[in-house]
């Protein structure tokens, strides 16, 4: 393989309203819970089916972090984009 790929597409609606934090240092946070569903038909009932996976993101982009707290509220559909970095 000549490289690698660290990227992470979601699409779904956010669980609660963001919440932002801010650092002595100036910094900022953005803390999102979003949820993806997938649905699907049962192969031997024929009943729909669902799955919903929950996602915890952190956004460290100042202006991004703005966006989010104007215009983001529970419910509504959002698009994040990104690298995924696992936390211990």
């Amino acid at each position: 393989m000549a490289g690698s790929l660290n990227k992470v597409m979601l699409i779904g609606n956010l669980g609660a309203d963001p919440e932002i934090r801010s650092f002595q240092n100036g910094g900022k946070v953005a803390n999102l819970r979003i949820a993806t569903s997938e649905t699907w038909k049962d192969r031997s009932t024929g009943e729909r089916q669902e799955r919903t996976e929950w996602h915890t993101v952190a956004i460290l982009s100042g202006g991004l972090i703005d966006a989010m707290g104007n215009h983001q509220k529970v419910r509504s559909a959002d698009y994040v984009g990104g690298q995924v970095k696992l936390r211990n």
